[in-house]
């Protein structure tokens, strides 16, 4: 079992509090619930966590966060292990934190999300371990942690038969090719739909067009590149996500963030 606390006071932008993988989790209750941002994920076993009366299972490679302050308690499902990993943090950006999660209370993961959140927390754990500790490297492994909760998390009613057949393929051709040739035209011919047809039911689903959505998700997806490689130039980011262009890359970029590349990269 391993955890760690930060031990320095909050100066940068996203800060971890504590990190810690491969922990056999106690029965906890909060009433008032945690004072910063809590991430928990089940490793092994099986674990039910109560909010506002709810219970929700949290199986293997399924997590939660729970933003401050919102009354809990977890549990072991049964009378085997419940092993855990798990991440608080806050930083100096954390005012807008709600706006990243979307003003959204808890969010679960699973599948692909938590087995790339969890492997953030294990690269935290590491770097935790090794002195003097980079506190600038945790920030950025900080940042790609919430980039996982930042993509991929619909409110949509995803039973329903358009956004099966229509919406979700196409999510998932973005997520899979964000980084080729992608225009909206070609994904509205994958789908054997016009393009205004497609682009209504993003608007329904997701409140953006599928333009809006494709350009959102390369700029976040630059964004993590930014903070994480900094080997790479501006240039080869850009084409790293799409943009042959990469003076179109760097329009686009400040258009959405209010600032250029290179300025998020210094800040």
């Amino acid at each position: 079992m391993a955890i760690y606390f930060s031990n320095t006071l909050s100066k940068e932008p996203f800060q971890f509090d504590s990190v810690g993988n491969h922990w056999l989790q106690e029965a906890l209750s909060r009433p008032q619930g945690y004072p910063i941002y809590h991430y928990l994920q089940t490793e092994e076993g099986c674990g039910i966590f109560t909010i506002d009366g709810k219970e929700y299972f949290l199986p293997e490679d399924h997590g939660i966060l729970i933003t401050p302050h919102v009354p809990h308690a977890y549990r072991a499902a049964d009378t085997s292990a419940w092993i855990t990993c798990f991440a608080t943090f806050g930083g100096t950006m954390e005012a807008h934190l709600p706006q990243i999660l979307g003003n959204n209370r808890i969010i679960f993961t699973e599948k692909e999300n938590a087995l790339e959140i969890k492997a953030v927390i294990d690269r935290a754990v590491a770097r935790f371990k090794t002195a003097p500790v980079n506190t600038h490297q945790l920030s950025c492994d900080c940042y790609a942690l919430l980039l996982q909760f930042s993509n991929g998390f619909f409110h949509a009613n995803t039973s329903d038969p358009l956004w099966e057949k229509y919406v979700e393929p196409v999510l998932r051709l973005i997520e899979t090719h964000y980084m080729e040739d992608l225009t909206a035209e070609k994904l509205c011919q994958q789908v054997y739909v016009s393009p205004q047809y497609l682009s209504r039911l993003f608007v329904r689903y997701l409140g953006c067009s599928v333009y809006e959505y494709l350009t959102n998700y390369r700029i976040t997806k630059a964004k993590e590149l930014l903070l994480m490689r900094r080997d790479r130039k501006i240039q080869e980011i850009a084409h790293d996500v799409g943009y042959t262009d990469s003076s179109h890359f760097i329009v686009m970029f400040k258009k959405l963030t209010g600032m250029t590349p290179s300025q998020f990269r210094r800040q």
